[in-house]
């Protein structure tokens, strides 16, 4: 009876529930989003510059999309699972 008991009591739980989850990962899409955004740019030639790599999108609009993600993680991690 007192193994049951035990058994019982030891049930395994997670420590997050399933909303959480669902923000992570939506957060590392969006952290990938960014990723992909800063990417590319550069040159085949190395004695030809480029100035595609100082472009809006890979100055300001990635870096600001990776942030934005690590926020949301942060949001995931810290969203109490037993609030109704």
């Amino acid at each position: 009876m007192g193994e049951k008991k035990r058994k019982e009591a030891a049930k395994a739980t997670f420590v997050f529930g399933k909303k959480n989850y669902k923000i992570m990962f939506i957060g590392l899409a969006v952290i990938a989003l960014g990723f992909i955004l800063m990417s590319g740019g550069g040159s085949d030639d190395p004695n030809v510059f480029n100035p595609e790599i100082f472009s809006w999108r890979r100055i300001r609009l990635a870096p600001a999309l990776v942030l934005i993600g690590f926020g949301i993680q942060i949001y995931a991690i810290l969203l109490n699972p037993n609030k109704d």
